[in-house]
């Protein structure tokens, strides 16, 4: 309806063509688009990976130049104590000792470890120093845990009073992969166990021993050449700790030392100071502690086994690594804390990442690579109390 003033509106048609012309084309419309809805295109995946991917090559650009400085002002001429302890806690690890040829010419690392090297404790095990009979030790608990802090350490100690009760479980027959120290343990129905001697741990698979490995009185591997330094340790029919230097025995000679020496339970670890590797064994023989040149070792997480003059066995391992801020122990504070708890005799065993400690139920130490941080690496044998 129109309004009331409004004119009337007028019709326009377009002329129409002329006769026998064509009509005119209309210009084709295309639909506009929004400038900034062009501009924009949503992420995809790959996008999203690629930025992922170049965050993360930047972080680990950095961290290798950090480290890699770090490395070179350690073994640089300004810090000689850094470096020592970095060529002699290298040369200790099983997987690390690379980094050692890396950074510091081959004869200064020898001159390093010449300097700080253990002197030779060759003396045999005095099995009269230790006296003990059946029944003994029934006063206090049976197992004792002590949490000891240390300098550059935290370390966890059992006094299994009873040595009787210690033997050591293997998963023989061998084979390709070991079991963690806790099914060791729960498998053979132990209370408490600790960490062995020397084995394969490469890539953790741990199925495989080396040296000797003797349990209940069978030898279950006999390869005491296999290395250069053997030394085995590990407990006679008469629960005395034997600490017994392997270097240049046959195994037939093996067979005949475990037959005269009544060995039950017994592991071996390597004694050995070279540019290639700085382990270390006998820590007191006869009450007789080992003397050391320099720092004498590195500083490492460490499993160590101890007997006191009343039969007492002290069972110990220490962190290291980073792990809760600590370095680890070195050979004299293994030394300092077996003479302390009265050891008369007392060894190194495997270290490292191997160290770990079951006791009740639950770890008193794992294993301080950060991946096995709550459990142990795979092992083929440990040392156990029931």
């Amino acid at each position: 309806m129109r309004g009331k003033f409004e004119a009337p509106r007028q019709r326009f048609s377009a002329p129409a063509p002329a006769q026998g012309s064509a009509a005119p084309a209309r210009p084709r419309q295309t639909p506009s688009r929004s400038p900034s809805r062009a501009a924009y295109r949503k992420p995809t995946l790959v996008n999203y990976l690629l930025r992922f991917l170049a965050v993360l090559f930047t972080a680990v650009a950095v961290l290798a130049v950090t480290l890699l400085l770090s490395m070179k002002m350690i073994c640089g001429s300004t810090s000689p104590s850094a470096k020592r302890t970095f060529v002699t806690t290298m040369l200790e690890t099983g997987q690390l000792k690379f980094l050692v040829s890396w950074f510091v010419p081959s004869d200064e690392v020898q001159a390093i470890v010449d300097a700080n090297s253990m002197a030779r404790l060759d003396d045999d095990v005095d099995a009269d120093l230790i006296t003990f009979e059946p029944g003994d030790n029934q006063e206090g608990e049976d197992l004792e845990v002590i949490e000891l802090p240390g300098r550059s350490y935290t370390a966890k100690l059992i006094k299994v009073r009873d040595p009787s009760r210690i033997s050591l479980a293997t998963i023989y027959p061998w084979r390709d992969v070991g079991v963690t120290l806790e099914e060791l343990a729960q498998q053979s129905g132990a209370v408490a166990a600790i960490n062995g001697g020397i084995y394969d741990s490469t890539n953790n698979t741990g199925g495989r021993p080396y040296g000797v490995i003797v349990s209940g009185g069978e030898i279950q591997y006999n390869q005491p050449d296999e290395y250069p330094g053997l030394v085995l340790v590990g407990f006679d029919n008469d629960n005395i700790l034997q600490i017994i230097d392997l270097d240049g025995m046959t195994p037939a000679q093996l067979e005949t030392l475990v037959q005269e020496k009544g060995i039950r339970d017994a592991v071996t670890f390597q004694e050995e100071s070279s540019d290639a590797n700085n382990h270390f064994v006998q820590l007191i023989i006869n009450g007789n502690p080992r003397g050391m040149n320099g720092a004498g070792s590195g500083l490492n997480p460490r499993t160590a086994i101890g007997q006191c003059a009343d039969g007492s066995v002290l069972l110990l391992v220490t962190d290291g690594r980073g792990k809760n801020g600590h370095l680890g122990a070195s050979a004299a504070d293994l030394i300092e804390i077996m003479t302390q708890y009265g050891a008369v005799n007392a060894a190194n065993l495997d270290g490292g990442s191997s160290t770990c400690m079951y006791y009740n139920g639950e770890y008193l130490m794992t294993s301080v690579t950060f991946y096995y941080s709550n459990s142990s690496w795979k092992l083929p044998a440990g040392f156990i109390v029931k």
